[in-house]
């Protein structure tokens, strides 16, 4: 018998542990439990290490969220561990580890956030409230290349997706606009230095760099650093690798 190792990750520590106890009853599924998204990457590191590797994440949509407060907002935990939110798990992990399968367990139906856990890498999204063996369903499903969303959501995912390749290449479009230079500086900008950081790095005056951050910014058409990480995010612009670590981070235009 093939088993499916599945590691469910979600910060509700009853939600977790129950969903766990009740996949393990099935006779081909091994499964663990993970309450944030650094003790999953740990999870799935110890996994890798010891020759059991996971083949599928269940990743609660609200991972990291603070209770009542925006989707972005994100509690900071009292040992200082770094959150990382559901989706940004679901996208390291493709990233890091495209065998594994991500599913997203949602508590209710929203497109766009759907459409963002598509993007990411996801092959499904699935309501926290669904029977045990739809769940399972869509494990197995998922396992086989399928992509499962429940059929009330995908007209809205399909215009949330066709609105988004629409923003990517006016972002795109935008981005080519930029001289060379400035692309380096905007790669710098993503990678999150500051003004003093990106003039050691390229070796400019500190003035100059400043120029070129206000050329960015203008020919963007947005009016600050975080606006302008997010349209080059959205045109496929990776930050710049950094050797030797960041010196500063979060510089802000002055």
């Amino acid at each position: 018998m093939v088993r499916i190792r599945v590691l469910v990750v979600d910060d509700h520590r009853i939600f977790a542990e129950s969903l766990a106890a009740a996949l393990a009853a099935e006779p081909d599924v091994d499964v663990s439990a993970a309450g944030s998204g650094p003790a999953a990457l740990r999870c799935l590191d110890r996994g890798a290490a010891e020759g059991r590797r996971y083949d599928v994440l269940l990743v609660d949509a609200d991972l990291g969220a603070v209770p009542g407060a925006p989707p972005a907002a994100r509690a900071v935990p009292d040992d200082a561990e770094a959150v990382v939110d559901g989706i940004s798990l679901v996208a390291g992990v493709r990233e890091a580890r495209p065998a594994i399968r991500s599913i997203v367990l949602a508590e209710k139906d929203d497109p766009h956030r759907a459409a963002l856990a598509l993007q990411a890498g996801a092959s499904g999204w699935v309501a926290k409230d669904c029977s045990l063996q739809r769940l399972l369903a869509v494990i197995r499903g998922v396992l086989r290349d399928e992509t499962h969303l429940p059929p009330a959501l995908l007209t809205g995912v399909l215009r949330e997706l066709t609105a988004a390749r629409k923003h990517r290449t006016e972002s795109e479009r935008l981005v080519e606009s930029l001289t060379p230079r400035e692309r380096e500086v905007l790669r710098c900008m993503v990678a999150g230095l500051g003004r003093k950081a990106v003039a050691e790095r390229l070796f400019l005056s500190p003035h100059t760099v400043r120029t070129h951050m206000q050329n960015v910014l203008g020919k963007l058409g947005v009016h600050s650093t975080l606006a302008a990480v997010a349209l080059a995010r959205r045109a496929g612009v990776g930050p710049a690798e950094l050797a030797g670590g960041v010196v500063e981070r979060g510089g802000q235009l002055a």
